[in-house]
């Protein structure tokens, strides 16, 4: 049995703090706020019609904004509210109730092109599967396959550990941002978009 996350513990506080997420998101698409930063960044990266796993999806603004733009797309979330909300408003696509601590998809799922955990994912993750998290990740990624992680600095999780956690889970950092807009990263940044990649067996 793995530690619950961070998330599970706030809704276990608050029952009402699914609910109150999905709705604020919905207000913001109701008025027009841009939303898809992080999808225009994946979707640049990836040919049409790439499998795309959504790790954390939440109400699956990020996922379902991928499957618009042509991708196949699964989304995992641990919170079944918020995997309710990705199925009414983005259906088409595949959402599943799943801890990413424990996540197993090779007997439903191909390799994914590309992974992606935005919206602070791996700071809502408990601090004892954040590596576990990182490596059932990279286990689920295609050969030549990337993943993308997004997260802010000050949330419990610096970044130096984070790097840490990649290296011992075999993940190759490819590139550091401080922005889903391509703004080049440094230590001092106050946030971090890391593209991380699987190196090839027969390089190590």
């Amino acid at each position: 049995m793995v530690e619950k996350s961070l998330w599970a513990r706030k809704v276990e506080q608050n029952p009402d703090h699914s609910h109150w997420y999905v709705q604020r998101f919905r207000s913001m698409a109701a008025a027009g706020a841009d939303l898809h930063g992080e999808a225009r960044f994946i979707d640049a990266m990836a040919e049409r019609g790439s499998r795309i796993l959504d790790a954390g999806c939440g109400p699956g603004r990020v996922g379902g904004e991928l499957a618009q733009r042509g991708h196949q797309v699964m989304g995992v979330d641990v919170d079944p509210v918020l995997i309710e909300a990705a199925e009414t408003d983005h259906p088409g696509s595949t959402w599943v109730v799943q801890d990413l601590a424990e996540l197993d998809l090779h007997g439903s799922a191909e390799p994914f092109d590309v992974i992606v955990a935005a919206g602070n994912v791996m700071t809502f993750l408990a601090p004892s599967t954040r590596y576990e998290v990182l490596r059932r990740l990279g286990s689920h990624l295609a050969p030549e396959g990337r993943m993308v992680l997004g997260f802010g600095a000050g949330r419990g999780y610096p970044f130096e550990e984070f790097f840490a956690d990649a290296e011992q889970a075999q993940l190759t950092i490819e590139l550091r941002l401080a922005t889903w807009d391509l703004r080049p990263w440094t230590p001092e940044s106050d946030f971090l978009v890391a593209v991380l990649s699987v190196p090839d067996p027969l390089s190590l």
